[in-house]
């Protein structure tokens, strides 16, 4: 015979009266709520007070942020520390304290996720990360976590020699996300710290932000394979193949990669630099690991490949001074002076902004040609970045209203054309 309502009943009534209606678990439930006013009082009037201080006292962004960052869970920690002593405790008076270990747990479940959140951006995957997490305080607060993961741990698959259980495959899946999401967090601070550091290059900040995904990215990977229980050395005959086919099929995107390196170590082209190459003339605006974007004054942006950069002619305007010349070719009648040109051509470039005083313009006198005495105007600016067409062109418009002032006239080629008379011509 099947037991009935009243059974049930008896059975729920038991239970309470073990686990609730006791002297001990009255004790457990008043450090708990305890714990948690003590908590709140702490998180609600300390956490403002900590947060203006460290705001006065930090100066640096990043240092700020990683300080700041826990203050979130403090109190849940400050829980957790109370919850441990009271367990140790109640374990010296020989009593195992159940609710003190489980409100203990789902506190150190409320960290991970609002840790974990902090890291993760992605809404869906962290609340993923949170479902996951809270299901797994619960099993272990109902006592069901070690056999379910006995039970899992036996369901296994072969792949070559190596044995994968499926809770093997689970954690190693949930650790990879996991690392990926943290080395990406990770990355991002270290970016924001490299940034606004003063004693970098530009080209050592890229280069360094790259080395750091690389080696978060790789650990990040090798921890998840490494947890499923995959055997790293029979890697070694794989990367073998793998260097093979890198050498056939992914040639030129390796070289870019390599090629890219060797940019930012030698630091021969870093981003800022004004560079002329493959008839492109324009700011170096990024630097990525395949190619640099280079911004022109068109405002079109050309991603030229790191390999061209090695393999090719490069003029680099900003190598090692910023500071270039302009020579600008004028030509002017041989009715005109050419002392007075050379004075009126010096101060037209003096009256234009972005040409530099020091080196002062220099005009000179490069020839004589058929037409024309041929001037030359040698000035030096400091902003190539800004474009070179247009001070060169804001310097001809200062020539040309200083040359109708002073009445010197720019000729232009003439040819004469003379007639002969043929024989022909004479026939007729």
């Amino acid at each position: 015979m099947e037991p009935g309502i009243e059974y049930y009943y008896n059975q729920v009534i038991e239970w309470l009266q073990v686990n609730l209606l006791t002297v001990h678990a009255a004790v457990e439930w008043s450090c708990i709520v305890a714990g948690l006013a003590g908590a709140y009082v702490l998180g609600r009037f300390t956490r403002p007070r900590f947060v203006a201080w460290i705001g006065r006292s930090v100066r640096n962004e990043v240092v700020r942020s990683l300080i700041l960052a826990p203050t979130g869970v403090g109190a849940s920690l400050a829980f957790v520390a109370f919850a441990q002593v009271c367990i140790g405790l109640s374990v010296l008076l020989d009593h195992f304290p159940r609710w003190m270990f489980a409100a203990s747990d789902l506190a150190l479940a409320w960290v991970a996720i609002r840790l974990l959140t902090l890291l993760i951006p992605n809404r869906v995957l962290s609340r993923l990360v949170a479902v996951l997490i809270w299901l797994m305080a619960l099993l272990q607060v109902c006592g069901l976590q070690a056999p379910l993961t006995a039970y899992l741990q036996g369901l296994t698959l072969s792949v070559g020699g190596t044995a994968i259980s499926l809770y093997g495959a689970i954690k190693g899946v949930f650790l990879a996300v996991l690392c990926l999401q943290i080395a990406s967090a990770v990355s991002r601070l270290v970016a924001r710290w490299i940034r606004t550091s003063t004693g970098l290059s530009p080209s050592l900040q890229v280069l360094t932000g790259k080395l750091v995904n690389v080696v978060l990215y790789t650990a990040a990977l090798l921890l998840a394979m490494s947890s499923v229980g995959i055997d790293l050395t029979s890697f070694a005959i794989f990367s073998s193949a793998v260097g093979v086919g890198v050498g056939f099929g992914l040639k030129t995107i390796f070289s870019n990669y390599i090629a890219g390196i060797l940019l930012l170590a030698d630091k021969s082209i870093k981003p800022g630099d004004t560079i002329e190459v493959g008839g492109v003339f324009g700011t170096v605006h990024h630097m990525f690991a395949r190619y640099a974007s280079v911004l022109t004054r068109d405002g079109k942006e050309y991603l030229i490949p790191n390999e061209r950069m090695i393999t090719n002619e490069v003029v680099n305007w900003t190598y090692s001074n910023k500071d270039i010349r302009l020579i600008i070719p004028v030509g002017v009648s041989y009715e005109s002076d050419p002392h007075q040109v050379k004075t009126l051509l010096e101060e037209a470039a003096s009256r234009t902004s972005r040409i530099l005083k020091i080196p002062e313009p220099k005009a000179r006198l490069a020839g004589f040609g058929d037409s024309s005495i041929d001037m030359e105007l040698c000035v030096w600016i400091s902003d190539a970045n800004c474009g070179v067409g247009n001070v060169k062109s804001e310097v001809l418009f200062n020539i040309w209203d200083s040359f109708k002032e002073n009445n010197i006239t720019i000729p232009f080629p003439q040819r004469e054309i003379r007639l002969l008379n043929t024989p022909e011509d004479k026939q007729d």
